[in-house]
């Protein structure tokens, strides 16, 4: 395995929770499939909270953080048919790893947790071999 970044970020609940409040905090930073599959979980807040926590963590491990015209919304975490937690980005989100990491083969890896007060994301980057 040729990991090539890896990001962990850890957000407390209540914040999330607060800023939940305000409708538009949801509308910019969640994509539209977000926002539409949280309706379907009871817990809202912790929801939303992993998801935050994943796009932190993603955007540490490419190394840019949330700058260079990088957006909340270019980033979306959904779940496959089993339930584990995938990232999506856009196109502009795609070519900037791409240049980063001189690579368009990497695989994303992606752990989400949450207990009542906290959650937290994970993210490894891995470069695969052609």
């Amino acid at each position: 395995m040729n990991i090539i970044g890896n990001g962990v970020d850890i957000v407390k609940n209540q914040r999330i929770k607060n800023a939940l409040k305000n409708k538009n905090f949801a509308k910019r930073i969640f994509s539209k499939a977000e926002i539409i599959q949280s309706k379907k979980n009871n817990n809202k807040t912790n929801f939303f909270a992993k998801r935050f926590a994943a796009k932190e963590a993603f955007v540490k491990a490419i190394g840019t953080g949330f700058r260079k015209n990088i957006n909340f919304k270019d980033i979306s975490i959904s779940n496959n048919i089993y339930g584990k937690p995938q990232l999506t980005f856009n196109n502009k989100i795609r070519k900037l790893v791409k240049k980063k990491f001189k690579s368009n083969n990497f695989k994303i890896y992606l752990s989400l947790s949450d207990e009542k007060s906290y959650s937290i994301a994970f993210v490894i980057i891995e470069k695969k071999n052609v």
